[in-house]
């Protein structure tokens, strides 16, 4: 998950009394959050338009919802547009957060001066690491997943995952408890505490081959 400022929503969402402006809205900032610049990221409008997560929020005539809502944050001073010109001629409409990183970035472009960007790799959620790495998912696990997800950090789902895996423990109650006793005792607690409870660290380990036993 990305988190927002909490400041989009104690001063930004109580404002929009419009559903689709507010949908376009957030999916906006949380696309943009993906998104690396060297001054600041932007998406197009026809990156927008085939969003599958933008297009199944809006329902029917994404199109047109999409360019009124668009309109709508542009006018409220929530969004920057910049019409920036492609190689073969064509306009492409391209938008910022209006933060001091976006005002920034579309003053650059507006003098044809272009940020290079990239694409944040995103990290796999609870559900695809627990199928590639366990299996299927039931109805009341995925629950359960859900649930943990909003509880544990992403990185330590990931690590968590990786150490069951490692260990041949391939069930969610164990990778359950390494989260747990994470959350109780501090992760970094944790991990110093199972390399010194390992009697064989040294011996298995990367310089077995210097100990003899």
């Amino acid at each position: 998950m990305l988190p927002l400022p909490d400041m989009v929503f104690t001063e930004l969402v109580p404002q929009i009394d419009d559903l689709a402006e507010l949908k376009v809205t957030l999916l906006v900032l949380r696309r943009l959050a993906q998104v690396r610049s060297n001054a600041a990221p932007w998406v197009t409008f026809t990156e927008l338009q085939t969003d599958p997560t933008i297009r199944a929020a809006l329902g029917d005539a994404v199109d047109e919802q999409l360019t009124e809502a668009l309109a709508r944050a542009e006018q409220r001073g929530t969004l920057l547009v910049v019409e920036w010109r492609l190689a073969d001629g064509t306009l492409e409409r391209r938008y910022l957060a209006n933060s001091p990183q976006g005002r920034a970035a579309w003053q650059a472009m507006q003098h044809g001066v272009e940020p290079a960007r990239a694409e944040t790799p995103a990290r796999p959620n609870i559900f695809v690491l627990y199928e590639q790495n366990i299996g299927p998912l039931t109805a009341l696990l995925s629950d359960e997943l859900r649930e943990a997800e909003k509880t544990y950090p992403p990185t330590w789902i990931e690590e968590a995952f990786h150490e069951a895996v490692s260990r041949n423990k391939r069930n969610w109650k164990y990778i359950h408890a390494i989260l747990e006793r994470w959350r109780t005792e501090g992760k970094d607690e944790a991990d110093r505490r199972d390399r010194e409870a390992d009697p064989r660290r040294y011996i298995e380990g990367q310089y077995k081959d210097f100990i003899q036993h």
